[in-house]
């Protein structure tokens, strides 16, 4: 007896991206009035000038209908049309009910396969490569991928190494399929994690419950370690560093991010390379932080519909993800 297997497409594509952030802007003055710190200490030590905090009463589920709707209609897709929903966080202060059912139940997608996906800061792209692998495998259709983040309720507003950093916000996009090999726009991701280095970022669960990190740890592990993820994903793509238009790493730290756009030329990037900034005005959203500054960039003509795009997410667990993609 043969068991019978959906047939498999080319591949996956983007066709719609989106965003949000809450209105709320906390400046690096407003948090010097908290904790001792100062706006030029922390613009020299994370690049940060302003962060998005949401109100009380505003959820993670809020902020990934929001993001998860305007993406859809970016696609022109109907809620009727998705068929999956994957939402990317590690922030919902409970595990159940998870985000992905809520959100599809409130963007109005029917019975959709929804499923939550903790990778951290890394997430989005781990839910971007799961979602054109079941594309391409003839399992889903269309698939809405939603980072989103409020790391404002783990936050300890107190402990200046990590107040000034995070932020919330999310960031979408719909995936469907390939009609052709020339039309595939989601190459293969590169993954993995370092599970040796997981308590460089955790929950202090023994005491305060909020979030903790090592900072220098966590830089020096990501300006040597995500650079040849980076290097990865474009080889697994088939193309070459100097066919990437657009580098989206992860906004966790400006230093981090120049530091892994500066080993990509010296690597044969282009010097023209766009790389995203948005860490400046955002903070670090986690999972929302590759989406949402992949849709500003288009939204301010810094980027260009069928341009080639290097994503690499990395952070908590420690887990990273990378891949090629086609600017829809």
């Amino acid at each position: 007896m043969n068991l019978r297997l959906q047939a498999t497409t080319p591949g996956a594509k983007i066709i719609g991206l989106g965003s949000f952030q809450p209105e709320q802007v906390v400046t690096n003055d407003d948090l010097a009035r908290r904790v001792e710190t100062n706006d030029q200490w922390i613009r020299d030590r994370v690049g940060i000038v302003e962060r998005r905090i949401a109100e009380k009463d505003t959820s993670l589920v809020d902020m990934a209908v929001e993001a998860g709707s305007r993406a859809l209609k970016d696609s022109g897709l109907a809620a009727a049309d998705v068929d999956t929903v994957i939402v990317a966080t590690c922030t919902m202060t409970a595990p159940i009910p998870n985000a992905a059912a809520q959100t599809a139940d409130r963007i109005g997608i029917s019975a959709p396969a929804a499923f939550d996906l903790n990778a951290a800061c890394a997430g989005f792209c781990y839910g971007l490569g799961t979602a054109a692998d079941l594309v391409r495998a003839g399992t889903a259709k269309n698939v809405l991928v939603v980072g989103a983040e409020k790391l404002s309720d783990w936050v300890d507003w107190d402990d200046r190494s990590t107040c000034i950093i995070f932020a919330d916000a999310a960031g979408a996009a719909v995936v469907t399929a390939a009609r052709s090999a020339d039309e595939v726009g989601i190459g293969p991701v590169s993954w993995g994690s370092a599970g040796d280095q997981a308590t460089t970022i955790r929950i202090l669960e023994e005491s305060t419950h909020k979030l903790w990190q090592h900072g220098q740890a966590v830089f020096r592990w990501a300006t040597t370690r995500i650079a040849p993820v980076a290097l990865d994903a474009v080889a697994r793509a088939g193309i070459t560093l100097a066919d990437i238009d657009v580098l989206v790493p992860h906004q966790a730290n400006l230093r981090i991010v120049e530091a892994v756009a500066k080993k990509l030329r010296k690597e044969g990037a282009r010097e023209d390379l766009r790389v995203a900034d948005d860490i400046v005005h955002s903070g670090n959203t986690s999972s929302a932080s590759i989406p949402m500054a992949l849709d500003h960039m288009r939204a301010a003509g810094r980027v260009r519909s069928g341009e080639t795009a290097l994503l690499v997410g990395f952070g908590a667990g420690l887990s990273y993800a990378g891949q090629v993609v086609r600017i829809p």
